[in-house]
């Protein structure tokens, strides 16, 4: 095993635990009270807020701005193929070229979409009134790890530059904005519970 596998394998086990800490957290915080009269369907709502309320035409944020609502899908779509393929770079296991060059093509996209947020939030003033060091350092530590990730594919003697930054991604993962990979699901969950015992989510056909 060499100095970068390992150090990849130490920064593995470090983000496991720091994530495990927040997801007990997260179970030892349970579900808030709620002292008003049920009124919805709760488990419907819980779907609801997963699938349907994840629509961009739910969403004022997503509609109003496609294009970038496109570039985000494509951003942690290519996180999550770079995150899949951590465990077999590990191991040096081959995938094969259709495979290898579909991933290549996709990472392409995805890079850019990357880099192309990261100078919005730089050179829009609205949103880089509202960013802060963490959002800068996540999206450039995202983009790295897929941009290594595609110099990989290609090429193997760009390996060590892969484990160097998913090792980097993995310290930060737990302590940085980018834990949201785990609070998305708490966030949505609860989501769901407020607004379906509400009985406003889902949404009634009119």
């Amino acid at each position: 095993m060499t100095w970068y596998h390992s150090i990849a394998l130490i920064a593995f086990v470090l983000c496991l635990a720091g994530l495990t800490y927040h997801l007990i957290r997260l179970i030892r915080l349970g579900s808030p009270n709620d002292y008003s009269r049920q009124r919805g369907n709760v488990t419907a709502a819980v779907a609801y807020s997963f699938l349907g309320a994840m629509n961009p035409r739910k969403k004022e944020s997503a509609y109003l701005h496609l294009p970038t609502y496109a570039a985000g899908l494509l951003y942690h779509g290519g996180t999550f193929i770079s995150i899949v393929l951590f465990p077999l770079l590990f191991a040096n296991v081959r995938i094969g070229d259709i495979p290898q060059w579909s991933v290549v093509g996709f990472l392409t996209l995805s890079v850019g979409s990357g880099i192309g947020m990261f100078l919005k939030r730089i050179t829009v003033g609205t949103i880089r009134s509202l960013s802060n060091p963490d959002d800068y350092l996540s999206n450039l530590l995202v983009t790295l790890f897929q941009l290594a990730t595609l110099l990989t594919m290609v090429q193997d003697g760009f390996a060590v530059y892969y484990f160097v930054s998913v090792s980097l991604l993995l310290l930060y993962l737990p302590v940085g904005k980018l834990k949201h990979a785990l609070y998305f699901f708490a966030a949505r969950y609860h989501l769901g519970l407020f607004y379906g015992w509400r009985g406003i989510w889902p949404l009634r056909r009119t």
